[in-house]
């Protein structure tokens, strides 16, 4: 009878869990020394999603496990799962561990608690409401004076659900600090290099510039490349550090010297960062060469510190408004400043109102940003528009104003006076929605001089990032703030009246435009199926915006209008539900495994690291095309400097391969892969050289004659 009620009770349970959409843990497991589960970060597991489950491990006092290079000894945790037919389980996240010594060995350890995170992917067809079981059989040592092999079963239901699941109330916020502070790349330039019976390694960039440095440490990946126990002296020096290490097997005991030292930086404050070194001379600013160290804290004010990613974050913003990303929204300005022309008081509110939009934008988008990739995720700028629900709600928020702009309807004014009016339309709150909007659409582009002050940002505390952002913003918004408060370059304009009523619906094209790019976008992120409920929604929307503005015409005329009204706006109200929907249920259309045309004869093949990695094996020249189809410079590019019949012509004569990296779609590979060349957004174009050799970076602006050169350069390397 016991037996039963444990059962019922059991099942009552997981009921309860399923019902409630939360994960369901197993049993705690003591394997001696050492408490074991399986923490989930999120409560569900969305189709096609990626959840984090950590391996919770609560160890002895005066015990310790180890890291994944143990170190002089030890053995590294170990995970074999169990998971259902197409879930995938990918690498271990490990937190920077500590230093363990024990006599004259030195081992990489994790004492007290650790959180081991591992992502879990669900295969696109996982079906919403059902209920998988996760099994991780887990193997460990653990060590005090002796060392005991021990083992642990461990479970997890985990529930499919639609949409975005929520955090787990008790692991979550625990699993994504461990996921911020975990080791990361960060666009650290380092080399390494054998001087007689010493390993130098120098690390350069980013966020080394001014750190403290006394007590950096390389934890190496490889058990064999360096003498653990050995100190690991420390030169300062502007851009970075060198340490002294004394070389392991591979280098000095027979072993095979390797082309690449991987490990992990780490200083004493906790900050920590992934770094790949090659084999090449030591440069000059990684150490002091006789220099006080106290000069390193000099390095924020210098041209690469702070000071230096202010100014090119704000030259990176006035160079934002020639993009072609910001092209549509440039209508929405010149309707706004014509109609305040000739009044100096209302274009400088307006201007100030444009201004705030924008940097409060600016700063949305970074804080939410930078929360994100806190939370371990592999995301960039420009990442919201990686979401098929934020461009479908973009292509009718569009729609609506342009059909605004074509006097379909009118917003905070009856549809009388239109030329007589327009000066009084627009105020202080449509501005600051035109500088929020432009934000919004300029976002996936990267300006020159923007890449290399986003990618230090993204590398600082908070406040450091925030503040190159507002620069970013500022830059962004000064030509429009500029005229605003300029009143000779105002008054040139021509006095209010009917003409701004042509020119208005004249401007709303381009918005046209933009609806339907974003429409384009979302069929590359979401199929056939789901494109045709957005196009469905917006003729939905068009016709609730023609309601609501034949309603205004009745108001105008003193009739009854309010039906007519709420019957349009029910309608724009059920086309933004209809387009919603269409995101949630989307699926990214399949990507093919086999190369497409670029253009007259040029073939672009899926990128990846490995086969960047065979192609230069075999000595071939390759450039990666890291884009995205919500990236309009990209389309540009693409279009005006890689479809031409020369570059196919350079390329064949090279033997080279064009690679596309395509990041419409959230990739944490291409994340990664960005982040090494310290970017946090697209486009990047990355040449690499035959035989071997640095890649070298391409202008986010390319001509034909670029590529063609860079191509014929890498070629003949």
């Amino acid at each position: 009878m016991f037996l039963k009620r444990a059962v019922l009770a059991l099942q009552a349970l997981l009921a309860a869990s399923v019902l409630a959409g939360a994960a369901l843990a197993g049993p705690v497991v003591n394997s001696g020394h050492i408490e074991s589960e399986l923490a989930p970060q999120e409560a569900g597991i969305a189709p096609g999603g990626t959840v984090y489950v950590a391996l919770r491990q609560k160890i002895q006092k005066d015990w310790h496990t180890y890291w994944r290079n143990p170190g002089d000894a030890g053995e590294a945790t170990k995970i074999a799962w169990t998971l259902p037919a197409g879930w995938r389980a990918g690498e271990m996240v490990w937190p920077t561990p500590i230093k363990a010594r024990l006599g004259p060995l030195l081992d990489y350890a994790y004492e007290g608690e650790v959180l081991i995170p591992v992502p879990i992917t669900a295969p696109a067809d996982a079906q919403v409401g059902t209920t998988v079981s996760l099994t991780a059989d887990v193997s460990y040592l653990v060590c005090e004076q002796v060392c005991v092999p021990e083992d642990a079963k461990l479970s997890l239901l985990l529930p499919v659900v639609a949409g975005a699941p929520t955090a787990d109330p008790k692991w979550g916020a625990r699993i994504a600090e461990v996921l911020a502070k975990a080791p990361k790349p960060a666009g650290l330039k380092a080399v390494f290099k054998l001087e007689g019976q010493v390993l130098k390694l120098a690390v350069t960039g980013g966020p080394l510039k001014g750190a403290d440095m006394a007590d950096a440490y390389f934890f190496p990946y490889s058990p064999k490349v360096i003498e653990h126990a050995a100190d690991q002296a420390i030169e300062r020096g502007p851009q970075g550090l060198t340490l002294t290490l004394k070389p392991g097997y591979d280098f000095v005991g027979g072993g095979t010297p390797p082309a690449e030292l991987a490990g992990v930086l780490a200083l004493a404050d906790g900050a920590a960062w992934e770094v790949t070194a090659s084999a090449s001379a030591l440069p000059a600013d990684a150490a002091g060469l006789g220099a006080p160290p106290a000069k390193t804290k000099t390095a924020v004010g210098a041209p690469g510190g702070l000071i230096g990613a202010v100014a090119l974050a704000f030259l990176g913003g006035l160079i934002l408004n020639l993009m072609p990303c910001v092209f549509p929204v440039l209508s929405m300005k010149a309707a706004s400043l014509a109609g305040h022309a000739h009044h100096e008081g209302k274009a400088r509110l307006q201007g100030l109102a444009f201004l705030i939009g924008v940097l409060a934008t600016f700063l949305a988008l970074a804080g939410l940003l930078l929360v994100v990739r806190a939370g371990g995720a592999a995301v960039g700028w420009g990442f919201q528009l990686q979401s098929p629900l934020v461009i479908a709600a973009l292509a009718l928020l569009m729609l609506l104003v342009a059909l605004n702009m074509s006097g379909v309807f009118e917003i905070g004014t009856s549809i009388q006076g239109v030329g007589a009016g327009a000066s009084a339309r627009d105020g202080a709150l449509g501005a600051f929605f035109t500088g929020a909007l432009a934000v919004v659409v300029a976002a996936p582009c990267t300006a020159p001089f923007m890449a290399g002050a986003l990618g230090y940002a993204l590398t600082q505390p908070a406040a450091v990032a925030l503040t190159v952002f507002a620069a970013l913003g500022l830059g962004f918004a000064a030509p429009f703030v500029t005229v605003a408060f300029v009143p000779g370059v105002l008054r040139r304009l021509p006095r209010p009246g009917a003409w701004m009523d042509v020119l208005k619906k004249g401007l709303a094209f381009p918005m046209y435009g933009a609806a339907l790019w974003l429409t384009w976008v979302f069929a590359q992120q979401a199929g056939p199926i789901a494109l045709g409920q957005v196009l469905g929604a917006g003729v939905l929307a068009a016709f609730g915006a023609w309601l609501y503005g034949l309603s205004q015409g009745r108001r105008a005329a003193g009739r009854a209008f309010v039906a007519q009204a709420a019957v349009g706006l029910l309608c724009v109200a059920a086309a933004l539900a209809l387009a919603l929907s269409a995101a949630f249920m989307a699926k990214p259309p399949a990507v093919a495994a086999e190369t497409s045309p670029a253009g007259a004869g040029l073939v672009a093949e899926p990128w990846s690291p490995e086969r960047v990695a065979a192609l230069r094996a075999e000595g071939r020249p390759v450039l990666v095309d890291f884009t995205a189809a919500w990236c309009v410079t990209c389309q540009v590019n693409e279009k005006v400097a890689l479809s031409g019949a020369k570059v196919a012509e350079a390329f064949k004569a090279q033997n080279a391969v064009y690679l596309k990296a395509d990041w419409t779609n959230r990739d944490p590979v291409i994340a990664k892969a960005l982040a090494e060349f310290g970017r946090v957004g697209v486009p990047l174009y990355v040449v690499y050289p035959k035989n071997g050799g640095e890649p070298a970076v391409l202008p986010q602006l390319l001509t034909e004659g670029m590529v063609i050169e860079a191509i014929d350069k890498a070629g003949g390397a």
